[in-house]
């Protein structure tokens, strides 16, 4: 029996989780640095995300003999993404709220060090470097609101991404039609 889109899209939603997971889990093993360096949250994760998404919706595509349509291609991608995203967001959730509060703080200040660093070699002006450190300081970034909050504007992101996937991917089967 051939698999269904959403069991295809579960399945690799939850190898995007763990994939995501384990970066959050050696990123805290061994080096906290990692999971607030701006190369790897600008580029590194979310061309990740939408490769695993991309991938998933190619696969689907191969499944259905090369035919998808608009809402089944979208459905692929963000199937995957959101599982992944979600159990990501669980693993972060647990390791920083239950098993090592510590480790958020200690987080917080590598990020607080490093956005001084790179405003200092942009050359901003010292208020707005004094402005940034202490939003920074105000937001408890691994909250559960916050974690919900930013899970929720990932989707946002990744669905916008997803529906610009969907409309390059589809193929309608002309004898549907």
């Amino acid at each position: 029996m051939e698999k269904s889109l959403k069991s295809i899209a579960i399945n690799h939603g939850l190898y995007l989780g763990i994939a995501l997971s384990l970066f959050t889990l050696i990123g805290y093993a061994i080096n906290l640095g990692l999971l607030v360096n701006y190369w790897v949250m600008l580029l590194i994760l979310p061309l990740s995300i939408i490769i695993f998404g991309i991938i998933s919706t190619s696969k689907i595509k191969g499944k259905f003999d090369g035919f998808l349509s608009f809402k089944e291609a979208f459905s692929s991608f963000f199937i995957t993404v959101a599982i992944g995203v979600i159990v990501s967001t669980l693993v972060s959730i647990i390791i920083f709220n239950f098993i090592d509060p510590d480790a958020a703080i200690e987080t917080k200040e590598i990020l607080i060090t490093n956005t001084e660093n790179f405003m200092r070699g942009m050359n901003a002006p010292l208020e707005a470097i004094a402005e940034s450190v202490e939003q920074i300081e105000n937001q408890d970034t691994f909250s559960l609101g916050a974690q919900f909050k930013s899970l929720a504007q990932s989707l946002v992101f990744f669905a916008i991404i997803g529906l610009i996937v969907a409309a390059v991917m589809k193929k309608n089967n002309p004898d549907t039609e």
